[in-house]
């Protein structure tokens, strides 16, 4: 595996990764680098979160509502932090610090999980968990959108969350192994957790370049600011990306019930639902860089928007009263075939609309809407669910899919993702 040393020169811009005509662009040294830091944190954050929804429903006895605050915060939470995660890290250049912040305060909760025993310090810790999230992620995805060739961002990012993936894959199994090894197994899981989670923040101090490519800004670029980034919704391109991710996160509904709606509706036993989420992850492995390439190919709208087709297709499959060993498979299959299409495609359309020196704070924009939807769609499904039930839930959770993906045709980009540029 290739990894970029820090002592060395920064990344190199995208026009020096494109290589003579005929031939493929290389795949930068920047993002093997984060792809390992983000198979290492993956491996860190997924054991806890393949044990979470158990701990607090069976556990802690919480209602589907309570989870689904409990979720929502979890997962929409960084949204609060994103514009300024992607603003500090644009001014200077600093996105390797502003990222290793970010690293740093997720992996520093994972022990405090062993203290918090109630619905409002669990809360908390999972706040500031996904603070660090927030801090990190528009950073990290703006390192490889600048190290990586325009016509191969679908390509690198697909590379990127499949290294990630495979971390989302282990994860899993790890805590699997840990619960029926362990005594005190939920301790053990996020003891763990925290070790795993170390060694990813040092191996990003030690590997990722310190220095954005961007680090001196072209003569009358916009100075890195909240306005600023505000200002990037007058782009057409990125405000209808924008829209379009807002509108369709907000009938995404979060992983965690996706996985409690199959174990309800399979008897799954309590020690083997850490495993689930191997499903979904081996999926989006798999399909995460050919759908890449094939976005750079066909277009990154039309395969972002297939995504969450594939994962109306899942729905559906929860909903029907089809009885077979194959529905598991199936379901998970196309959810981590959503999160392939979906995930890294979004942010290399985005990254061809954004000037280099706004990167951060462009991408930021988007995931902020995206995430703020998905929260409160995580709200809206248990309160749906606590009320009506889960087949009822689900139902209206799919029609809305159907509606808001409608409405993101409408709104696609003018101008085709795979021939934007910088």
């Amino acid at each position: 595996m290739y990894v970029a040393d820090s002592r060395g020169t920064p990344a190199a811009p995208a026009d020096a990764a494109r290589v003579s005509s005929g031939r493929r662009s290389a795949i930068a040294p920047t993002v093997f680098a984060l792809g390992t830091v983000s198979l290492i944190t993956d491996v860190s954050s997924e054991m806890v979160t393949a044990v979470l929804p158990l701990y607090l429903v069976t556990g802690l006895g919480l209602s589907p509502l309570g989870f689904g605050l409990l979720d929502g915060v979890y997962n929409g939470f960084s949204a609060l932090v994103r514009l300024v995660g992607g603003h500090l890290a644009d001014r200077g250049g600093r996105h390797k610090t502003v990222a290793v912040l970010g690293y740093g305060l997720s992996a520093l909760c994972k022990p405090l999980l062993l203290v918090a025993g109630s619905l409002p310090l669990i809360g908390a810790v999972l706040a500031a968990d996904r603070t660090g999230k927030g801090l990190r992620t528009a950073p990290r995805d703006a390192l490889i959108s600048l190290a990586s060739a325009p016509q191969s961002r679908g390509r690198a990012f697909g590379v990127h969350r499949a290294m990630d993936t495979a971390g989302a894959l282990l994860g899993p199994l790890t805590a699997f192994l840990i619960l029926r090894q362990a005594a005190d197994g939920y301790d053990a899981v996020f003891t763990v957790s925290f070790c795993v989670a170390a060694v990813g923040v040092l191996v990003l101090l030690l590997f990722v370049p310190s220095r954005a490519p961007v680090a001196t800004l072209p003569e009358g670029a916009p100075r890195a600011s909240l306005k600023a980034a505000l200002a990037l919704l007058r782009i057409r391109t990125v405000r209808q990306l924008t829209l379009a991710a807002l509108l369709l996160g907000l009938a995404t509904v979060s992983d965690s019930f996706v996985y409690l709606l199959l174990q309800h509706r399979l008897g799954v036993p309590d020690r083997w639902f850490a495993l689930l989420p191997l499903g979904t992850a081996a999926a989006f492995l798999l399909l995460a860089v050919p759908l890449g390439r094939l976005a750079d190919k066909v277009g990154r709208w039309q395969v972002f928007l297939g995504g969450h087709v594939a994962l109306l297709m899942a729905y559906v499959l929860l909903l029907t009263g089809w009885q077979s060993p194959a529905l598991p498979f199936l379901t998970l299959a196309l959810h981590g075939g959503f999160y392939a299409a979906t995930d890294g495609v979004l942010m290399a359309a985005a990254a061809g609309s954004v000037p280099a020196e706004l990167r951060s704070s462009g991408l930021a924009l988007i995931q902020t809407g995206q995430a703020m939807a998905r929260f409160a769609c995580s709200i809206a499904f248990g309160a749906a669910w606590t009320a009506w039930g889960d087949r009822t839930a689900l139902g209206t959770a799919a029609a809305v899919l159907t509606a808001c993906a409608v409405g993101a045709f409408l709104l696609r980009p003018s101008n085709s993702p795979k021939e934007a540029r910088p």
